[in-house]
């Protein structure tokens, strides 16, 4: 059944006159006429008793009406969903994050304002370690990730592409007691200093690529790092150090978990640095996956 029936039969049948309904659809009258009688020999009915005073709907299209509108209505919602799903308005998108990547200011701004310009678009956020979600980007388990890396992740795996949101410097972060927190002259440390000391860290299953990082950056201060104590959690990492238990070295962005008796010094340069990666599969780009990299693009630091 051809739509444009539809609507000529539910025209007609508010204005149960063919002059005035031709006008509101646009076309001449017998036009019309023709196609009210297609549709009628489609469904062996009568429509429309029609006299030469006056057009009325018979009772089988009394009972059609509200069909046909409903039809209609229907209609013009699928064209409005299938247009919005086209400009990436409404959907899912699944993202993956680090524990850490909240910490780093990029990703709950990209997140609000993506949520601002697109609340129709469902968020599905699921958190696991940088190494999980990469494999969850190829097997189709995430749509976006953000990525706690040192490197371009799409050096590891070029089936991924990447977008650099934001790169943090790696500081130390240290009990106000110890030696080098006791001299608020000390603003650089080299980690060749720090060779005996003990350290609080991430587990390698919780972050794996900061993990790696930190173990090569001791690596290549000449030392293996005596890790006393892992954990999942950044602030439990630091609430680890405010209780001496040991020293840690980690992103900027945790200076903002403040505790009285931490304080943090830099690295001597060149400074390590952790980047925040916006990763997606470009073979399973979708309208609404490319509106979140748009405003990524946009969002984040020149």
């Amino acid at each position: 059944m051809d739509l444009r029936h539809l609507r000529y039969f539910a025209v007609l049948a508010e204005e149960l006159h063919f002059g005035r309904a031709a006008q509101r659809l646009g076309i001449s009258q017998p036009p019309l006429s023709q196609q009210i009688h297609a549709l009628e020999r489609e469904l062996d009915a009568e429509l429309f008793a029609r006299t030469s005073r006056r057009v009325e709907l018979t009772a089988a299209g009394r009972i059609f009406l509200p069909e046909a509108r409903a039809v209609l209505a229907r209609a013009e919602l699928a064209l409005t969903i299938g247009r919005r799903a086209g400009r990436g308005e409404i959907g899912e998108l699944r993202i993956g994050f680090t524990a850490s990547a909240p910490l780093a200011t990029i990703m709950p701004t990209l997140i609000h304002s993506f949520r601002e310009q697109r609340p129709d678009v469902h968020l599905t956020l699921r958190e696991m370690n940088s190494h999980v979600q990469m494999q969850e980007l190829l097997d189709g388990g995430l749509d976006l990730a953000f990525l706690r890396m040192p490197d371009d992740p799409a050096l590891a795996d070029p089936r991924l592409a990447t977008l650099e949101m934001q790169r943090e410097e790696l500081l130390l972060f240290l009990p106000r007691s110890h030696r080098l927190g006791r001299s608020p002259a000390r603003q650089r440390v080299a980690l060749a200093e720090l060779e005996r000391d003990a350290f609080v860290h991430f587990s390698r299953e919780a972050a794996t690529s900061t993990y790696d990082q930190f173990i090569e950056l001791c690596r290549q201060a000449g030392f293996r790092p005596r890790i006393v104590q892992e954990a999942r959690e950044p602030a439990t990492i630091i609430g680890l150090v405010a209780a001496g238990v040991g020293l840690t070295v980690m992103a900027s962005s945790f200076a903002n978990i403040r505790f009285d008796n931490v304080v943090t010094r830099r690295l001597t340069e060149p400074a390590p640095s952790l980047a925040t990666w916006l990763a997606h599969r470009p073979d399973q780009a979708s309208p609404a996956i490319e509106a979140f990299l748009a405003l990524g693009a946009a969002t984040r630091p020149a």
